[in-house]
C-alpha cells in the first residue's frame, strides 16, 4: 500500500501543500486580465478634455456601438455598486432605528417619488462645473441618473429582509454573541441574499431606462451627450432612422444577454445556498461560469490572502460593540427621547415647506397646485389599474418560474430582456399603432407606463418564489397540499413579503414613468395624454420651475400617501404574519 508523507519543516509543523495550477486557473486569469485591460481602455474616455461650449454630436455609424455598449456597461455597474452600498447604510439604519425609520422610510417614497428626469438639466449643470473642462463631470451626472432608477428598489427589499428576519436566527446571533459587524454579514445580509440579487437585477434594468434618458441631455440650449448606447438610441430616435434604432435594439439586446449570461447568472445561481431550509433541493439553478469559476483555485487563494485583512476588520468593528439588543422594543421607553426628535425632524420639515410656499406665493400663488392635484387623480386611476393587472398577470407567471429551477433557467434571460428594454425605443411602434388603430393616448400611455413598472413585481414574485424552503413544499407535497389550498396555505404567504417590496416599488416606478409614457414623440409627431405626467413633462420642457415644483410636490405627495395608507399597512403584515 503507497502511502504519501508531508515533509515537515524544522519546527516539526507540517509544511503547507503546494496548489497545482490547471488550464482552468490560467484561463480565469487570462479572462480577468482581459476584462481589466478593457476597462483601463473604456476608463480612459471618461477623462477626456471637454469643451460646453463645444459638443460634437454622436457618431451613429453601428460599428461605434461595441465601443458605446462597453462605456453604457461600466456606468451601469458603477451605478450599481453605489446602489449596493446606499442600501446596506440607508436600510440598516431605516431598519435598526425606530427614530430614523420614521424619517428614512417617508424620505425614501418621496425619492422614488421625484422624477430626476426633471432635474437633468440641473444635475448636468452642477457636475460640469464641478468637474471643469472634464468629460468626467457629464459621466458622473449620468451615473447618479441611473442610480436614482436602481436603489430604491434595493433598498426597499433590504430593508423589509431586516425587518422580517426569522426569529431563530435572531435568537443564535445573540446566543454566540455576535458582534454587530458579524451579525450584519454572517446573519442579515445572507438571509437577503435572493431577494437582495433579484431586485438588483431588476433595478439594472430599469437602469437601461435612465440610461437612455440620461446619457443625451438638454440644458440651456445646449445639448450633451457622452458615447453610450443611450444617446446612440436618442440621436437615432430624434432622426426617425428606423434602421439605425434597429442596429442599437440589436446592439443593447446582445449586450443585456452577454450580461446575464456572464453575471447575473452565476450571481442567481450561486444565491441558491442561502435558501433558509433544512434539506437541500435535488433541482437547483446552475450556470456554466460558476461552475467553471469553482473548478480553478483562484477563490480559495484570494480567500487565503485576504485571510488576515478579514481578521483585521473583524477586530475593528469590535467598537460597534455586541448583538445584545432585545428580540422586542418596549414603546414606552425613551418617549422623551422620541418627543424630542420628532419635534426637531417636523420643525425641518415644516421650514422647508414654509420657505417653498413663499416662494411660489412671491412667483404665481398657490392656485398653482389646483391643476396638478387634479391632473394627479387621473394618472392615480392609471397606476392602481396598471398595479391591480400587474399583479393579477405576474404574480402567478413568477411563482411559476420561481418554483422551477429548469424554468428560471430558460425564462431569466428572456424576462431580463423584457424588463431591460426601454420604452422609449418602442415610441415609433406605439406611435405607428396609436395613429393606425385610433387607439386613444389616454388609454394607449399605460401600457408604455406599464413597460417601465410591471417588472418589479414579476421579479420579486420570482424571488419570493426560489425563497420557499424545500422542505416546505416537500411537506406539502407528502400532504398531497395542492391546487388552491397549496396557494392558500404555503405560496401566498411566503411570497407575500416579497409581492409587497416590488407592489410598494412598482407603483413608484409607475408614477415615474407617466412622465414618458404620458407624452410619445418621434419624428416630428407628439400624443400627449391628459395627467401629471404629461403636466410635468411639459413644465419641464417649458422651463417653468415654478410649474416643475408643484407638479414633482404633488407627485411625491400622491405616492407618499399611497404607501402611508396602503402599503406600510401591509409592510406590517408581512412582518408580523408572513416572515418565515
Amino acid at each position: 500500500m503507497k502511502t504519501s508523507v508531508r515533509p515537515e519543516t524544522h519546527t516539526g509543523q507540517a509544511a503547507p501543500t503546494r496548489t497545482r495550477l490547471s488550464w482552468v486557473d490560467f484561463a480565469v486569469a487570462a479572462a480577468f486580465l482581459v476584462l481589466g485591460y478593457a476597462l483601463l481602455q473604456v476608463g480612459k474616455g471618461t477623462t477626456v478634455n471637454f469643451d460646453p461650449a463645444d459638443v460634437p454630436d454622436v457618431d451613429t455609424d453601428p460599428a461605434k456601438l461595441p465601443y458605446y455598449a462597453a462605456r453604457s456597461v461600466l456606468r451601469m455597474f458603477i451605478a450599481l455598486a453605489a446602489s449596493v452600498v446606499f442600501t446596506f447604510a440607508y436600510a440598516y439604519a431605516a431598519a435598526r432605528s425606530r427614530r430614523l425609520e420614521r424619517v428614512l422610510i417617508p424620505a425614501l417614497d418621496i425619492l422614488q417619488s421625484v422624477p430626476v428626469l426633471g432635474f437633468l438639466s440641473v444635475l448636468v449643470t452642477f457636475f460640469v462645473a464641478l468637474f471643469p473642462g472634464s468629460l468626467l463631470g457629464l459621466e458622473c451626472a449620468v451615473v447618479f441618473a441611473i442610480f436614482t432608477s436602481q436603489a430604491w428598489n434595493m433598498t426597499f427589499g433590504f430593508y423589509a429582509t431586516l425587518t422580517s428576519l426569522p426569529r431563530e436566527l435572531d435568537e443564535v446571533s445573540r446566543s454566540f454573541g455576535f458582534t454587530r459587524w458579524m451579525r450584519f454579514w454572517r446573519v442579515e445580509v445572507p438571509a437577503g441574499v435572493i431577494d437582495l440579487v433579484w431586485n438588483g437585477m431588476m433595478s439594472f434594468a430599469g437602469g437601461w431606462f435612465m440610461l437612455v434618458a440620461s446619457e443625451a441631455v438638454s440644458v440651456s440650449g445646449h445639448d450633451y451627450a457622452v458615447p453610450g448606447l443611450g444617446s446612440y438610441a436618442g440621436t437615432a430616435i430624434g432622426e426617425g432612422d428606423l434602421g439605425k434604432i434597429a442596429w442599437v435594439i440589436l446592439a443593447m439586446t446582445v449586450t443585456i444577454v452577454t450580461v446575464n449570461f456572464l453575471f447575473w447568472r452565476p450571481l442567481t445561481a450561486w444565491a441558491e445556498k442561502y435558501k433558509n431550509e433544512q434539506s437541500e433541493s435535488t433541482d437547483i439553478q446552475r450556470s456554466y461560469v460558476l461552475d467553471f469559476l469553482r473548478r480553478s483555485h483562484w477563490p480559495r487563494l484570494l480567500g487565503r490572502a485576504t485571510a488576515p485583512a478579514r481578521e483585521a476588520t473583524g477586530r475593528a468593528a469590535r467598537v460597534l460593540g455586541r448583538d445584545d439588543r432585545a428580540l422586542s422594543v418596549d414603546p414606552a421607553r425613551r418617549r422623551t427621547g422620541d418627543v424630542v426628535f420628532t419635534v426637531l425632524a417636523g420643525a425641518v420639515i415644516l421650514w422647508g415647506l414654509y420657505d417653498l410656499v413663499r416662494y411660489l406665493q412671491r412667483e404665481t400663488g398657490l392656485g398653482v397646485f389646483g391643476e396638478p392635484l387634479l391632473l394627479g387623480l387621473i394618472t392615480f386611476v392609471r397606476v392602481i389599474v396598471l398595479v391591480a393587472a400587474a399583479t393579477v398577470l405576474w404574480v402567478p407567471v413568477g411563482v411559476w418560474i420561481g418554483s422551477s429551477p429548469r424554468l428560471t433557467k430558460i425564462a431569466q434571460p428572456v424576462v431580463q430582456v423584457l424588463a431591460s428594454f426601454p420604452a422609449n425605443l418602442l415610441f415609433p411602434v406605439a406611435v405607428w399603432f396609436f395613429l393606425r388603430t385610433g387607439l386613444n393616448i389616454n388609454i394607449g400611455c399605460v401600457l408604455l407606463m406599464a413597460l417601465g413598472a410591471q417588472w418589479y413585481i414579476l421579479f420579486n414574485a420570482i424571488a419570493g418564489a426560489m425563497a420557499i424552503p424545500s422542505d416546505l413544499k416537500e411537506a406539502m407535497d407528502d400532504l398531497g397540499v395542492r391546487g388552491l389550498q397549496r396557494w392558500k396555505r404555503l405560496i401566498i404567504p411566503a411570497v407575500f413579503p416579497s409581492y409587497v417590496t416590488g407592489g410598494i416599488t412598482a407603483s413608484g416606478g409607475a408614477w415615474n414613468a407617466s412622465i414618458v409614457g404620458e407624452v410619445v414623440t418621434f419624428a416630428g409627431t407628439t400624443l400627449s395624454a391628459t395627467g401629471l405626467g404629461a403636466y410635468i413633462f411639459h413644465a419641464t420642457e417649458a422651463g417653468d420651475f415654478p410649474q416643475l415644483i408643484a407638479g414633482i410636490a404633488v407627485m411625491s405627495l400622491y405616492v407618499v400617501g399611497l404607501n402611508r395608507l396602503f402599503w406600510r399597512p401591509l409592510y406590517r403584515l408581512a412582518e408580523r404574519r408572513y416572515s418565515l
